[in-house]
C-alpha cells in the first residue's frame, strides 16, 4: 500500500514538472530549479518532524510558531545580547527540544487532545517571540557570513555544468537516512507505527505508549527548531509577524501527501519528501503560469482535504477486500 502511495506521488510530480516546464521557460532554469530544492530541503526537515507526530495519530500546529521562536531568537541572542554563537545554538536547540516534551507531557498526563495542545502552542510562541523582539526584525547583519553558508552555500557538480547543489541538502539527506532508519529499522520506529493504528491495543502489548507519544513530539519540534535556524540563515533576517507563517500547514499537507495518514500509523519518510517536493513545485507553478500568486493557501487546503478523502476511500477498499476474501475462503471451505 505504501509502495503505491509513493509511486502515485511520484508520477503526480513529474506530470506537473513536465506541464509547467511546457508552460514556462524559466522552470528548468538553473536559479530556478536550485531554488526549488533548497525549498524542497528546508521544508523537508519539518515535514520530516510532523510525519513522525501524524504516525502516531497525533498533529502538530505548533511548527511554524517554534521556526518562529528559533528565528527570531537566534540573531536576537546573537547580536542584540552578544551570545557566543555555541551558546545561542545550545540555546535554542533545549528551547525547540523542551517545547516538544512540554507538548508531549501535557498530552500524556493531562490527556489534553493534541490539537489543543499544539494550537494554542501557535499562538503562544509567536506571542513570545514578537515580545522580547518588540516587533522589530532581528537578523544577522554583514556578521556571520560563514555560518549563514550553512544554509546559503552552494556545493558544485562537477559532472553538471553550470549547476550548484544548495547545501541544505546535505542537511535533508542526513536527516532523512536516520529518520528512515529510526521509523523502518528500529523497534521504537515499529512501536511509534503500533500505536498510530491502536493505541489500546500497544498499550496492551506491553507498549509504554505515553513515552512515545512524548519521543514523536519532541522529534517534531527538534527538526522544527533546526529548520527555523536554517530559515533565518537562508534569509539572513525575520519578522516575528509572519516567520514561519502557515509552515505548519505546509509540512503537514507534504506529510498527507506523501501517505502519512491522519488516522495514524501509516507513513514514510521518502513519501514525505517527496510530498514536500510536489507542494514546492505547484506552488512554483503558479508563481510562473498565473497571475493569482495568492491561490497556494487554496492549493494547501485542497491537497490536505483531497490527501484525507483518498484515504479514507483507500481504507474502506482494503477492509471490503479483506471482507470479500474472507467470505470466499468461508464458502470453499468445506
Amino acid at each position: 500500500m505504501q509502495l503505491r502511495k509513493i509511486l502515485g506521488i511520484t508520477v503526480l510530480l513529474i506530470v506537473i514538472c513536465v506541464l509547467t516546464a511546457l508552460a514556462s521557460d524559466s522552470f528548468l532554469s538553473s536559479y530556478n530549479v536550485e531554488n526549488l530544492i533548497r525549498r524542497t530541503a528546508l521544508f523537508g526537515i519539518i515535514s520530516i518532524g510532523v510525519a513522525f507526530v501524524i504516525v502516531t495519530g497525533g498533529i502538530d500546529l505548533s511548527v511554524g510558531s517554534v521556526i518562529c521562536l528559533v528565528g527570531c531568537g537566534l540573531p536576537w541572542l546573537l547580536t542584540v545580547h552578544h551570545w557566543s554563537l555555541p551558546a545561542a545554538l545550545l540555546a535554542v536547540a533545549a528551547v525547540s527540544v523542551g517545547l516538544g516534551l512540554l507538548h508531549g507531557l501535557i498530552i500524556t498526563k493531562l490527556r489534553v487532545q493534541p490539537f489543543i495542545v499544539t494550537l494554542c502552542g501557535l499562538l503562544l510562541y509567536r506571542g513570545i517571540a514578537r515580545g522580547f523582539t518588540d516587533d522589530q526584525t532581528v537578523g544577522f547583519g554583514t556578521e556571520y557570513k560563514g555560518f549563514r553558508e550553512l544554509a546559503t552555500g552552494q556545493i558544485p557538480l562537477p559532472f553538471i555544468h553550470g549547476f550548484t547543489l544548495p547545501a541544505p541538502c546535505i542537511f535533508l539527506v542526513v536527516v532523512a537516512v536516520v529518520a528512515a532508519i529510526f521509523l523502518n529499522c528500529t523497534i521504537y520506529g515499529r512501536y511509534l507505527l503500533a500505536l498510530g493504528r491502536s493505541e489500546q491495543a500497544a498499550r496492551y502489548s506491553g507498549i509504554n505508549t505515553e513515552r512515545m507519544t512524548i519521543l514523536a513530539y519532541v522529534i517534531s519540534s527538534t527538526l522544527a527548531g533546526f529548520g527555523g535556524v536554517l530559515f533565518v540563515l537562508d534569509v539572513n533576517s525575520a519578522q516575528p509577524v509572519d516567520f514561519g507563517n502557515f509552515y505548519e500547514l505546509y509540512a503537514i499537507a507534504a506529510a498527507v501527501l506523501g501517505g502519512c495518514s491522519l488516522r495514524g500509523g501509516e507513513g514514510t519518510i521518502l513519501g514525505a519528501i517527496i510530498g514536500t517536493a510536489l507542494m514546492q513545485v505547484l506552488r512554483n507553478m503558479i508563481n510562473l503560469t498565473t497571475k493569482h500568486h495568492n491561490m497556494e493557501f487554496a492549493i494547501i487546503g485542497a491537497v490536505i482535504l483531497i490527501g484525507v478523502i483518498a484515504d479514507e476511500l483507500m481504507k474502506r477498499y482494503a477492509t471490503q477486500r479483506r471482507a470479500a476474501r474472507a467470505l470466499s475462503a468461508e464458502t470453499k471451505a468445506p
